[in-house]
C-alpha cells in the first residue's frame, strides 16, 4: 500500500499556459458548461471521450486484481468515461461528482450521482466490512480546502480496501511556477514531497500519482 505509480500513463503535452486569470478560476470553480466544454482559459475547453480510459480501466483492474462484480467509486467522475469503462470489464462501478452539468452530459446512467462523498454510506463487502473493493480520483481531491481534504482521505481508509488518487504537484521551482500559472480549481497544491509528507500526517494509505502541466 502507499504507492507512487502512474496507472494513467497518459502523454506528456506542451500546454500553453496562456494567460488565465482570477475571474477565470472563479468561473472555472462553478463546474459547469464554462469549465468542462467552454473555453481553454476557463477549463477543458471541452472534455470529450478520446478512447484513453479504456486501458486506465484495464490497468487498474489487473493491477488491484479485481474481479468481475467488484465494486469501484469513481471520485469526481465528471461526464463518466471512466465509470462506463470499468462497467465494460463487469466491475460494478459508481462515479460522484459535484457537477449537474457534468452528470447532466454522463455517459452512464443513472447511477452517477452528484453528492458528497463524505455522505456515502456503507455497503459490506464480504469480509472486510468495507463499501468498496478501490476508490478512485483524478484530479479531484486537490479541489477541495486542505482541512476538508484531510477528512476525506481519512473517510476513504474507512470506506474502501484500496485506493488510488492523483493531484497537483511539482518537483522544483519551475514547475510550480506553471503550476501556479496553470491551476483554476485546486485549493490544495504542494511539492510531492509535501504532498507525501501530508499523506503520513493524515494516514492515508492509498497509492497516489502527480499531474504536472
Amino acid at each position: 500500500m502507499k504507492r507512487e505509480i502512474d496507472l494513467l500513463r497518459f502523454p506528456h503535452i506542451d500546454r500553453e499556459l496562456g494567460s488565465r486569470t482570477e475571474a477565470h478560476r472563479v468561473i472555472a470553480r462553478r463546474f459547469d458548461r464554462e469549465f468542462f466544454d467552454g473555453s481553454r482559459d476557463t477549463g477543458y475547453g471541452g472534455y470529450a471521450d478520446d478512447g484513453r480510459w479504456q486501458a486506465v480501466a484495464l490497468r487498474m483492474m489487473l493491477h488491484y486484481g479485481l474481479k468481475p462484480g467488484d465494486r469501484v467509486l469513481d471520485i469526481g467522475c465528471a461526464k463518466g468515461f471512466l465509470v462506463r469503462d470499468l462497467r465494460a470489464l463487469g466491475l460494478d462501478a459508481l462515479g460522484i461528482d459535484i457537477s449537474e452539468y457534468a452528470i447532466s452530459k454522463s455517459v452512464v446512467s443513472p447511477y452517477t450521482l452528484a453528492m458528497d462523498v463524505l455522505e456515502i454510506g456503507y455497503w459490506s463487502l464480504p469480509g472486510s466490512g468495507k463499501s468498496f473493493n478501490l476508490v478512485v480520483s483524478i484530479n479531484t481531491l486537490h479541489n477541495l480546502e486542505r482541512k476538508r481534504l484531510a477528512e476525506v482521505l481519512s473517510w476513504l481508509r474507512r470506506l474502501s480496501i484500496r485506493q488510488y488518487i492523483t493531484v497537483d504537484a511539482w518537483r522544483n521551482e519551475e514547475q510550480r511556477l506553471r503550476m501556479e500559472a496553470w491551476n483554476l480549481t485546486a485549493k490544495t497544491m504542494m511539492s510531492v514531497a509535501d504532498w507525501k509528507a501530508f499523506f503520513d500526517q493524515v494516514g492515508y494509505q492509498g497509492d497516489y500519482w502527480w499531474f504536472m502541466p
